[in-house]
């Protein structure tokens, strides 16, 4: 009986590093395997590690939505560590952040079109690259593709009031108009405009 069942178990083991190296190779190779996750990734958001949450916002009369996951601290040093620096960044968890807009708007002094984009980013001690990519529905950062980047901005590095221990994405209007990214005491502003 002990045989069968360390048997059993040992066939299962097997069968998840078979699996897990499958997707491992399948990723270092660059093969976009993201419909994979996106088709397991479609329970409910509320009730992942990571929560879904949405930001809106009426600027001018643009229509804007950004839905992201908020990863947790959780004790951990996060810019720099868990999220490293220089490398493009999903911009929280599970599948890229997606931002939406019904007309045309500045960011940062330049024109993003109306539509709907992957929200990347690329993390520094002293700024970061905002970036609007095309190609939607990715999972993670692992297939970016910088030829699908329609518009890259650089914003500085500021700091919060108090430690987040999850990431917040919100829109602000005051003193000026955009979105914010923070999370732990790091936070950027993104300053938008109406056209």
């Amino acid at each position: 009986m002990v045989k069968t069942i360390l048997k059993v178990v040992g066939g299962i083991v097997a069968a998840i590093i078979l699996f897990f190296g499958t997707i491992f190779v399948l990723v270092q190779a660059k093969v976009d395997v993201s419909g994979f996750f996106k088709a397991i990734s479609e329970k409910d958001k509320s009730t992942r590690t990571s929560p879904g949450a949405v930001a809106n916002a009426t600027i001018g009369t643009t229509k804007l939505s950004i839905d992201y996951s908020q990863p947790a601290k959780n004790g951990r040093e996060v810019f720099g560590k868990l999220v490293p620096y220089n490398e493009t960044w999903r911009t929280g968890a599970n599948e890229a952040t997606e931002i939406s807009l019904d007309k045309d708007i500045q960011v940062a002094g330049q024109t993003l079109k109306a539509g709907r984009y992957q929200l990347f980013t690329i993390p520094r001690a002293d700024k970061w690259t905002i970036i609007f990519n095309s190609k939607l529905g990715q999972w993670g950062a692992f297939f970016h593709d910088e030829k699908s980047d329609v518009l890259r901005v650089e914003v500085p590095v500021g700091s919060t009031d108090t430690m987040l221990e999850r990431l917040r994405i919100s829109f602000e209007n005051t003193p000026e108009t955009g979105f914010s990214i923070a999370w732990d005491k790091t936070k950027v502003f993104v300053p938008i405009s109406a056209q």
